[in-house]
């Protein structure tokens, strides 16, 4: 059955097994991996564009919204209006540099070991494989969504 070669599913499949490893591992720190990663993007980039910051982490802008609330709810990300009063503004709080430090062992772990397994070369070449699907995929949305008036 052709259906079952989906590039998409094949994808999500392999991206729910390794949340699930990355997740189990990072439970000591209350956070799952996708907050880990918003957490350890702010602190690479500093305080964004709320909007840029979704870009940034190919996620629309509902989406980062809906995971950006428990983390604000716990004091780990910090939100502010910008000059223009549509522009929210997002940061990483010290309690956030905190938890994101008390990860970050635990995250280097399962990162370690999964490369490991994988190969560190590999993984490598993954990782810029999964940025090319990104690219490929954020061309396929521009060309397949309705245009805006």
């Amino acid at each position: 059955m052709e259906a079952l070669t989906c590039n998409c599913s094949s994808l999500r499949s392999a991206a729910r097994t390794l949340t699930q490893a990355y997740d189990e591992v990072l439970r000591p720190s209350g956070l799952r991996v996708t907050q880990f990663s918003i957490l350890a993007r702010l602190a690479a980039v500093g305080e964004v564009n709320i909007a840029e910051f979704s870009h940034m982490l190919a996620m629309d802008r509902t989406t980062l919204a809906r995971n950006l609330r428990p983390l604000e709810r716990e004091n780990l990300v910090l939100i502010r209006v910008g000059q223009d009063r549509r522009e929210r503004l997002i940061g990483l709080s010290r309690a956030g540099e905190a938890v994101l430090n008390q990860a970050l062992p635990l995250w280097k772990s399962v990162h370690e070991r999964f490369e490991s397994m994988f190969g560190q070369e590999r993984a490598r070449n993954l990782r810029k494989q999964l940025g090319d699907v990104t690219q490929a995929g954020r061309a396929l949305y521009e060309q397949d969504r309705p245009a805006t008036i």
